[in-house]
């Protein structure tokens, strides 16, 4: 294990701080609560905003943009919505500065600047989006809009922590607006399945599909969907949510249309988003105590090539082999990094790159090309292997397709070990505390029995599984009947 890094069992959290830090992701900032997102960190993001955003188009949605600041009026028109994010509001009061005469150089707030109307730093765009619908729909015909922003929102946390939990933070929402209910569910299941989908296939991490109990629903909303992952620690992580709103901000600011039969009604409405937190759950769903473990279909760098070599003549002899294997995976789609920077020693290289997470390593020297072989790492598993020269580039696109799944398959091996059953409040909390994972139990159905549970363990219930099966049980807390069992776990 490298020294560099608190190893998991040792100190879990600061081992996480120091994969995000070290691994070159991210930096803290000067303001509290924010953080800097470093060159590899925020490609780390592009490549997940990228795929993400090519799937929002697939199902039909355009991306626009909305202002970053909410006219408080506009804010406080949903009660719920307001409600659920006023502790977490940054208010604009005034809009400019002047010299303090009574502190000669020092900048003071201008007090005859007062705006008229204070403006909120969107923590959401809920407000500003239905506002500006208004004016875009009259009739049946203007609908569905099925409008995607990519933007920054800004959450006032208190506590936070590097990409799980920042003060201000980088994400999509997608707001769309329908003529019909059953549309609008439609549409929210959808995007939920596009979350799972992306979650799985790209992060490598699987995902429980559900929806939230009303103590956990998004402020607003009729009902929320969610996906959510489990980490390495045993606590659970909410990777995506997608809400339907029902005609509650429809109403709010007065959005009505016209139907098929000429009578007016209000539009019916989702709301879904997923965040930078995403790069937090990869880190902690897949990494060890040597640093990042990056899955190939979203890793910046998913090749990394060393060159081992004595003098120009045998660097030309390499150049000449490396250049051909980076044609080829380029072609491929392959992101490939040549490192032949001679500052370093390919010993302090492969620590470097295995802790940033890249995917696959090859080193090659002049009696490798001799011998017409090089030397492959696997970062997953460590896995060293000759490999041919001949057919390299086929190969190495084969493995790095052989370790998204072996991720993946290791991750869902580890959810399936900790999702267990418990019967009554003894053996769940016995569970929470000496294994973590999900903990399938029966529940009342009342938000009184939640919130108990909730204050009693610090878990709560993460979701009520889709196509979840009926089973007759007693509510492990209030002994009341229960008709079905739901996800609880201790969460970030």
């Amino acid at each position: 294990m490298s020294k560099e890094i608190t190893s998991r069992e040792q100190d879990y959290s600061q081992w996480y701080n120091d994969l995000i830090i070290k691994g070159g992701l991210a930096d803290y900032s000067a303001v509290r609560g924010c953080m800097v997102i470093k060159p590899y960190g925020y490609a780390l993001w592009e490549n997940m905003r990228d795929v993400l955003d090519k799937m929002f188009k697939e199902t039909g949605h355009q991306n626009a943009y909305f202002p970053l600041f909410v006219p408080k009026s506009l804010f406080e028109a949903e009660e719920k919505n307001a409600e659920g994010f006023a502790k977490e509001c940054a208010i604009v009061t005034h809009y400019r500065l002047k010299t303090d005469p009574e502190n000669k150089g020092k900048l003071m707030v201008d007090p005859e600047a007062k705006l008229e109307e204070e403006l909120i730093i969107r923590p959401t765009s809920e407000a500003i989006i239905w506002n500006t619908y208004k004016g875009w729909i009259q009739s049946y015909r203007d609908l569905p809009i099925l409008v995607n922003q990519w933007a920054n929102v800004v959450r006032w946390e208190m506590r936070t922590r590097l990409f799980l939990r920042t003060a201000e933070f980088l994400w999509q929402e997608g707001h769309t607006a329908h003529a019909t209910s059953q549309e609008a569910v439609d549409e929210t299941v959808q995007m939920l399945d596009v979350y799972a989908d992306f979650a799985e296939r790209y992060m490598a991490v699987p995902v429980i599909k559900g929806v939230k109990t009303a103590n956990e629903r998004f402020a607003g909303a009729v009902d929320t969907y969610c996906i959510e992952a489990l980490m390495q620690d045993g606590k659970a992580l909410q990777a995506g949510t997608s809400h339907f709103l029902g005609q509650n901000f429809a109403k709010a600011f007065d959005v009505k249309f016209s139907d098929k039969n000429n009578q007016l009604d209000y539009v019916w409405a989702t709301s879904w988003g997923v965040s930078t937190r995403l790069i937090g759950a990869l880190v902690m769903a897949h990494s060890d105590d040597d640093g990042l473990i990056l899955p190939p279909k979203l890793a910046p760098i998913q090749v990394v090539i060393v060159p081992i070599f004595k003098g120009e003549e045998q660097k030309k002899q390499i150049d000449e082999k490396v250049n051909d294997l980076v044609r080829t995976l380029k072609a491929a789609g392959v992101s490939v990094k040549y490192d032949d920077n001679d500052n370093a020693r390919p010993g302090w290289k492969f620590a470097e790159y295995e802790m940033k997470g890249v995917p696959v390593r090859i080193a090659i020297g002049a009696r490798d090309i001799a011998n017409n072989v090089v030397e492959v790492a696997r970062r997953d598993t460590k896995e060293k292997m000759s490999m041919s020269i001949d057919g390299l580039g086929e190969n190495i696109i084969q493995l790095l397709d052989t370790i998204q799944t072996a991720i993946y398959d290791k991750a869902r091996s580890y959810r399936e070990k900790h999702i267990t059953k418990a019967e009554n409040m003894d053996e769940f909390v016995q569970l929470l505390d000496d294994k973590g994972g999900f903990i399938s139990a029966h529940w009342d159905g009342t938000p009184e029995t939640e919130e108990k549970i909730k204050d009693l363990t610090k878990a709560t219930i993460r979701c009520i599984p889709l196509n979840n099966p009926e089973e007759e049980g007693s509510c492990i807390l209030s002994g009341k009947p229960s008709k079905q069992r739901v996800l609880f776990a201790r969460a970030y």
